[in-house]
């Protein structure tokens, strides 16, 4: 990591000042925190400073004060309002060797916390961040170890440090100055759930030995068919759980303030959670036996702080209207874990794209299989294998709501939506955040047509392995997951038995899953087969993700319903690489019609620029990622009719 990250730019600072010698114990090491807070305050929206012995108030002079950095006129120094306040609290610091906890307790950081409301507290190793309670106890609202002593701080000063120390002090600073924030934007939220959840991470990481974890993962690996491998499959699994409880808590919330006035507790999130498999990962995961020695519980009740100070509607005028995924898991997921994102090759598909692909398949259902009402006939069953955030999902219902509003059907149309979105318009996801958030746009799209989920019913999205269990049967309930095991049975049973006639969706384009791939049967054998008899090609790679997926759609749509049509924005690397070409003879045997939409895009064709030299980002680009995909990307759509 560059040398901008707060934790090296402190303790080179202080590593300066033990070195000379001649250093106070606490006043010297102000120009390392000043870094440390700068280059902190500086990566945020709006820029937060930190100013030395601030005045102002008649609580004494505290050591720093947070201040926001007031918008001004372009090329014009900001104006400050005279007397300001450190909106985002104050710093108290101390030298090595004073105990936090007196610290915390003095009567100097009580004064500071009646009159600004929050304080930072340090002894160079150790950070404590404390809220003001009226007539009460001040509240720990969160806190950080640079070392566990004195004697380990010190080595860190001159030796090396590690990137996990980096990424957690870098995100405690991040919160500290975003405590009092106000939060009515949804990616704003996303930022502060994510550092809490990289936190919960990371203390999983250094107890992921605990014999309740090895037993959950078993029971997932055999009802969602997920069979984590060794290194990589271990994170995969740590973040699912760590997804699991921040999410959970967040969709708990967002449902329980729509409905109550009352103050939202995370203990009863599962409660609020309506789609039963998520309710029993969440108990796993919170219940306190699980909780206590794992230490998240501080980082849940700082998250339920954090959701208590949301601006509720201003933050679901957004969250609705700006879509949830976008401005919401998009920037979650970046902050939370971007090693993932790249490693699933994870993608969020512009809305454009999406509805170009919907409509591109109801107009082929109906001119090249005679389907007459396209994807509103209720014969026509859908499968996205790798939903995510279920846009696919969502797409084809405002599809289907579109066909039906033709028909006159009055008040049967909510009716008939909520039908197809509870049996034969359907997703897989194997990641539980885009899980969650599928499940909350199929029931806001339901909503919108005066037809909410309502007691068991549970959209047709399932937290399964797309690339397994597709032939398989049906495995008996495993004692103590039973919840586990009917979500990986209803989602074999859409696998074997539903006439699944439309495959589409965005696979993940990269060659890791978190996965074994001996789980998956050699599933690309058939596209290997003859490549170096036949065509005399000695070295291949079929290993992108993307490529196990199209072999999914075409054994399902070629092999098991006989007829249909798939349609995938994917990797366009497999129109002309040498690896491809039996795949590529597969498909023009196995379907009648194929078009493609080829978008261009690969970096390595055009640097990213134009003819003219200019930036040409990707159709993936977004607001939070200019360049995008750096692959190039092409829309495929196969049709094969009866046979």
């Amino acid at each position: 990591m560059p040398k901008s990250n707060p934790v090296d730019l402190f303790l080179d600072g202080a590593s300066l000042v033990q070195t000379l010698g001649v250093g106070t114990r606490e006043t010297s090491f102000y120009p390392a925190l000043a870094a440390a807070f700068t280059a902190t305050g500086d990566a945020l929206t709006p820029r937060v400073v930190a100013l030395s012995h601030p005045g102002g108030k008649k609580a004494g002079i505290p050591d720093f004060g947070f201040f926001v950095l007031p918008k001004g006129k372009r090329g014009a120094p900001p104006v400050w309002d005279a007397g300001v306040a450190a909106e985002r609290g104050v710093v108290e610091v101390k030298g090595l060797g004073e105990d936090i906890a007196t610290l915390a307790a003095s009567p100097q950081v009580a004064k500071y916390l009646a009159a600004y409301g929050l304080v930072l507290c340090t002894n160079l190793r150790q950070w404590r961040l404390l809220e003001h309670v009226p007539g009460g106890a001040p509240k720990l609202r969160d806190q950080c170890d640079i070392a566990a002593s004195d004697a380990d701080f010190c080595p860190l000063l001159h030796g090396p440090r590690t990137d996990a120390l980096r990424t957690r002090f870098a995100a405690f600073l991040d919160r500290c100055m975003l405590a009092r924030a106000p939060l009515g934007k949804p990616e704003d939220l996303a930022r502060l759930l994510a550092s809490y959840a990289r936190e919960a991470l990371a203390r999983l990481e250094e107890q992921a030995s605990l014999p309740p974890l090895k037993s959950l993962r078993e029971a997932m690996e055999r009802a969602l068919g997920m069979q984590f491998d060794a290194q990589k499959g271990e994170h995969l699994f740590r973040s699912t759980l760590v997804q699991t409880l921040f999410y959970g808590v967040f969709s708990a919330w967002a449902a329980h303030v729509r409905e109550h006035a009352t103050p939202f507790a995370w203990r009863q999130a599962d409660w609020s959670l309506h789609v039963p498999v998520m309710q029993f990962l969440f108990q796993q995961v919170a219940r306190p036996q699980a909780l206590q020695p794992l230490g998240l519980a501080p980082l849940l009740d700082a998250a339920e702080d954090t959701l208590a100070h949301v601006d509720r509607a201003a933050f679901f005028k957004a969250f609705e209207e700006a879509a949830a995924v976008q401005y919401f898991y998009e920037p979650f997921l970046r902050f939370f874990d971007p090693t993932l994102q790249d490693a699933l090759g994870v993608w969020y598909t512009p809305p454009e794209i999406v509805t170009y692909m919907v409509e591109r398949v109801d107009r082929v259902l109906r001119s090249e299989l005679g389907v007459a009402d396209g994807l509103a006939d209720e014969r026509v069953w859908v499968l996205d294998p790798c939903c995510g955030t279920g846009s696919f999902v969502v797409a084809v219902l405002d599809r289907i709501r579109a066909t039906l509003q033709t028909k006159g059907l009055g008040d049967l149309l909510g009716e008939r939506l909520k039908r197809a979105a509870t049996t034969r318009i359907v997703g897989f996801e194997i990641m539980t955040a885009p899980f969650v958030i599928a499940h909350w746009q199929v029931g806001e799209a339901l909503s919108r047509v005066q037809a909410p989920l309502a007691g068991g019913e549970r959209a047709a999205v399932y937290l399964t392995n797309a690339l397994t269990g597709w032939n398989e049967a049906a495995q008996p309930p495993i004692p103590g997951f039973e919840a586990l095991s009917r979500e990986g049975a209803e989602a074999s049973a859409v696998k074997r038995d539903k006439p699944i006639l439309v495959v589409i969706g965005n696979p993940p384009y990269n060659a890791f899953a978190g996965t074994s791939p001996a789980a998956e049967g050699g599933l690309v054998d058939a596209y290997k087969a003859g490549l170096n008899t036949k065509w005399g090609i000695k070295k291949f790679n079929l290993d992108d993700l993307y490529v196990r997926f199209f072999r999914i759609a075409e054994r399902r749509i070629a092999e098991q319903t006989g007829q249909g049509v798939v349609c995938y924005i994917s990797n366009s690397s497999w129109l002309a690489g040498a690896s491809f070409v039996v795949m590529r003879e597969r498909l023009l045997q196995e379907f009648d019609a194929i078009w493609i939409d080829n978008l261009n895009g690969d970096s390595r064709e055009t640097g990213k620029l134009t003819p003219a030299g200019a930036p040409d980002p990707s159709v993936f680009s977004t607001a939070f990622n200019r360049e995008g995909i750096r692959v190039g990307t092409a829309i495929t759509t196969m049709v094969r009719q009866a046979r």
